[in-house]
């Protein structure tokens, strides 16, 4: 009886290729056929290790259609491995929807790990990886950012999130509105890189200093949890919550819901973004 093959997710380097593990290599010299992101980047790798197992894409516009492929050697007794461009699949890049229908049809997934540019942020961060909360990519506009927002400032727990560079100062600033101001916060660049750059500070001050744009490379961005206190003594909280509501209602910004409630009710920055985003949440 024909033994079947494995789906193998292998993890490979963010930067630094020296930081490819033994297992892993060994892993793509075997596998039958390698699924990449991107078959040039992966390419590129490939050739510097000698690996000469066929590559095949699998990005995010066929993903589906290749599942059933995938299905089909695994069933022929043929390894496959996964990996995406950079760092551990699946962790904000493709292969989510291929690792459910491979565990689904029966046969064995094994993950293969290695470099993730989420570990290595908060390693070097200082910041608290007891719990964290990973966000991924901010959505450019929209509701989704809306919700993406309320997520990474009213995290009780530390934030990992990634952004495309020249939308990096936009985000920073976005945080400085929304009251985070005062976290302190960490910015990772090409991360185990020839220019790997780790800058730290409060979120103002970090927009400040990215404010004039022209960064370049991966970015990773590591954000102080919330820490919402209580409302000063004598504010009228329910009041300033029905206000809020008011205006949530009529289709007032959150950004300019909090500006109102720091005006009349003397809010920090963190309170009132909170009841701002409570107030859009019942809206």
């Amino acid at each position: 009886m024909m033994e079947h093959g494995k789906l193998f997710v292998v993890s490979t380097p963010i930067g630094n290729l020296a930081d490819l593990s033994p297992r892993a290599l060994a892993t793509l010299e075997a596998a039958s056929v390698v699924y990449a992101e991107d078959t040039r980047r992966t390419g590129k790798l490939a050739r510097h290790f000698g690996i000469g197992a066929p590559l095949r894409s699998l990005h995010e516009h066929n993903e589906a259609r290749r599942v059933e492929e995938v299905v089909e050697r695994l069933s022929a007794g043929q390894d496959c491995a996964l990996v995406s461009d950079a760092g551990t699949p699946v962790v904000s890049d493709p292969g989510v929807r291929l690792v459910a229908a491979v565990a689904a049809a029966g046969f064995r997934v094994e993950s293969v790990p290695g470099p993730s540019a989420v570990t290595a942020s908060l390693a070097v961060s200082g910041l608290s990886g007891g719990r964290f909360l990973f966000l991924g990519f901010a959505p450019r506009s929209g509701r989704g950012r809306d919700l993406w927002m309320q997520e990474a400032l009213r995290s009780p727990h530390t934030v990992v999130a990634f952004e495309a560079p020249t939308r990096l100062s936009a985000l920073l600033r976005e945080w400085v509105e929304g009251g985070a101001a005062e976290r302190h916060c960490v910015v990772c660049r090409e991360l185990t890189k020839l220019y790997e750059e780790t800058v730290r500070g409060t979120v103002a001050s970090l927009a400040d200093y990215y404010s004039e744009g022209g960064v370049r490379g991966e970015v990773t961005l590591v954000l102080e949890a919330a820490d919402v206190s209580a409302p000063p003594e004598g504010m009228d909280s329910h009041e300033a919550a029905r206000l809020a509501e008011t205006l949530a209602q009529q289709g007032s910004p959150t950004r300019d819901i909090a500006r109102r409630l720091r005006r009349e009710y003397g809010m920090t920055r963190n309170q009132a973004y909170e009841v701002a985003l409570r107030a859009a949440d019942r809206a």
